[in-house]
């Protein structure tokens, strides 16, 4: 293999796909990534089993090959070269990799290219086209709700399912619940869902950032992977097997208090009760006063800790119905107010011991449940 390419280019592709590279596998080689020739372009791919990524990048191409190398090494090695042109040159016998920059020169030794698992690239036919804004504001809203907890695998996981002209998003971790409705360009012939990795999604919401040309969704004909094409990426993740609960069944229908709010104020007071709150297993009060003809109604979100002390804010709110106090976990309240983008934010509860809901005001497409917690007196 003898190939040229710009080191800045080199530099990005390697911060896309090295993201997906195994830290501590007991396989060597998930630990490198692959540098292959691919129709006059340079191919790198990481893989960790669980998730694969494919970057191409524009290259001179001499002579064919492809190696794999330390990943964290030839990243660190990259990004301190000259911002000029690299030449790359495999030395087969030796499986060894020679780079030049400049005046920089170094030699890495690689694993060969045979052992590296095959990820998977994307013809494109068959696939389901998602707009790119859409698709990266839908992970953006559902994701951080999976669990983290290996447990309950299936909740590790965000539920997609895919019917007529729309795409749905859920995730839940037993504490809350998220789910985004986005359109989809062409309607879906034959409904069908899946259940991807929530690491998957986040890490395509990470490299799609640039993307303005719609993904490209392709399910495998066995089920058991999904691939996302972007203009000069493909992500691969495996699919998770199972059932995904019936998230609609956890989504109130009624409603004692309606209350709307302003996002950022709320988020900021949140923010606040979390200085005090994360002493004390994250409980914060929110209590919620209707008000009269000649004054709005109030939100008081507060916090105490018998440690460091406590903390209290008065929001202004209109608010309809009847007056509650409810906890919930602050930190799940920061987590969905920072992916609502609207001004205003709607809390509907019914009472101290039932989930609350938040919407967007204007946005019907995203809801989000967050359970309640015990409210001690």
């Amino acid at each position: 293999m003898k190939v040229s390419c710009l080191q800045e280019n080199l530099s990005k592709g390697l911060g896309i796909v090295g993201r997906a590279v195994s830290p501590r596998s007991t396989l060597p080689v998930l630990g490198n990534v692959l540098l292959a020739t691919d129709e006059g372009r340079l191919k790198l791919s990481a893989t960790n089993l669980e998730v694969g990524i494919n970057c191409w990048i524009g290259a001179k191409v001499e002579e064919d090959g492809a190696i794999t190398v330390p990943a964290r090494t030839f990243i660190d090695l990259v990004n301190a070269l000259p911002t000029e042109r690299v030449d790359m040159e495999l030395i087969v016998r030796t499986q060894t990799l020679n780079l030049r920059a400049g005046r920089s020169e170094a030699n890495i030794k690689g694993i060969d290219a045979q052992e590296f698992p095959i990820v998977p690239v994307s013809d494109g036919e068959g696939g389901i086209s998602i707009e790119a804004e859409a698709l990266r504001t839908a992970i953006q809203q559902t994701a951080f709700a999976a669990a983290t907890d290996e447990s309950r695998p299936i909740l590790t996981g965000v539920y997609a399912k895919f019917e007529e002209s729309t795409l749905t998003l859920a995730a839940a971790d037993g504490y809350r619940l998220s789910v985004r409705t986005i359109p989809l360009p062409q309607p879906v012939p034959d409904p069908f869902s899946i259940i991807v990795p929530a690491r998957a999604l986040t890490e395509l919401g990470r490299i799609s950032g640039e993307q303005e040309e719609p993904i490209v969704v392709t399910v495998t004909p066995t089920r058991n992977q999904v691939l996302f094409q972007l203009t000069n990426t493909v992500l691969v993740s495996q699919l998770i097997d199972g059932n995904f609960p019936d998230y609609k069944q956890i989504i109130p229908q009624d409603r004692n208090t309606h209350t709307v709010i302003d996002t950022a104020t709320l988020l900021k007071a949140c923010k606040t009760a979390l200085i005090f709150a994360r002493d004390a297993a994250h409980i914060t009060r929110i209590h919620v006063k209707p008000g009269s003809d000649l004054s709005p109604g109030h939100v008081v979100v507060s916090a105490t800790s018998a440690e460091t002390g406590d903390d209290v804010s008065e929001l202004d709110a209109n608010v309809e119905g009847e007056e509650i106090e409810v906890a919930f976990n602050v930190k799940y309240m920061i987590d969905v107010l920072s992916v609502i983008d609207t001004p205003q934010v709607a809390l509907d509860t019914t009472m101290s011991s039932s989930p609350g809901v938040l919407r967007p005001v204007g946005d019907v497409d995203f809801i989000h449940v967050i359970m309640p917690m015990h409210l001690g007196r």
